[in-house]
């Protein structure tokens, strides 16, 4: 399946990357990238390190202004967009961190809350029964609440980061490498709850990772890139027969293929 679309506005997509590039000095990282996220669909984007997966996400999230190209959003151009129209997307988004980012300082239900509190301006007893019902959600026992970060282990920080990346009932939640540095199981207990949540709130989905355990649990379509393209994009039940030697070379873990890695 090829990458681009013959209707990239269609409002079946939620989000519409066309063209996209970004460089830092003379690293080029994005490359003309081109993406179509469906509406409430879960979209996983896989490649190796380096290739650009955490710049897309930054570029669609606006923390990175693209270079040049194009980034709908409902259909709304988001590059070069003005700070009243961020703010619109930003009330969109959901976001699960890859190391967590929960505020050491804050407790768990204030975490939770953040996004309710002080970017939807919700009073903080309404926030923290919302809080609580998230907490609950994610299958942990509500006296957690009143805990710190410090004092719960990363599989339970990495619940917490998925039950505040929920509470604001997001259009489209984004997940960076959802399951690093958890165990096997734990990283299979993520992935169920990533695809109920999403399930239940009707939401989008667009996340990166290595985990093919994780692609092959959450992914509705699966797209690869390499060097700051996307080089191949279709449906997840279609990743072991994509006739791509450079999707197989990784989901496969092969050291032997067109993806090349130099050894120092």
């Amino acid at each position: 399946m090829n990458n681009e679309s013959t209707n990239n506005k269609s409002p079946n997509n939620k989000i519409v990357l066309s063209n996209v590039s970004k460089s830092f000095g003379n690293n080029h990282v994005l490359n003309g990238l081109s993406l179509n996220v469906p509406t409430g669909k879960s979209m996983v984007v896989i490649g190796g390190s380096g290739t650009g997966k955490s710049v897309m996400l930054k570029c669609i999230l606006g923390l990175l202004d693209a270079d040049s190209g194009s980034i709908l959003i409902d259909g709304k151009e988001s590059v070069g967009s003005d700070t009243k129209t961020r703010s619109k997307f930003m009330k969109k988004f959901g976001m699960l961190f890859q190391g967590g980012a929960l505020f050491d300082s804050l407790r768990i239900w204030e975490n939770v809350a953040f996004g309710l509190v002080h970017g939807q301006g919700m009073n903080k007893k309404q926030a923290r029964e919302i809080a609580i019902e998230k907490i609950r959600a994610v299958g942990l026992s509500p006296d957690v609440a009143e805990l710190f970060p410090a004092e719960m282990s990363g599989g339970m920080q990495k619940r917490v980061s998925l039950a505040r990346a929920v509470a604001t009932a997001p259009e489209i939640i984004f997940f960076d490498e959802p399951t690093t540095g958890l165990d096997p199981i734990m990283a299979d207990v993520i992935n169920d709850l990533i695809v109920d949540q999403v399930k239940d709130l009707g939401a989008t989905a667009l996340s990166i990772t290595h985990d093919m355990a994780s692609v092959r649990k959450i992914a509705d379509y699966v797209a690869m890139i390499f060097e700051g393209r996307i080089i191949w994009t279709g449906p997840v039940e279609d990743l072991d027969h994509s006739g791509s030697e450079y999707v197989e070379q990784f989901i496969h873990g092969r050291a032997d293929g067109p993806v090349t890695r130099s050894v120092a």
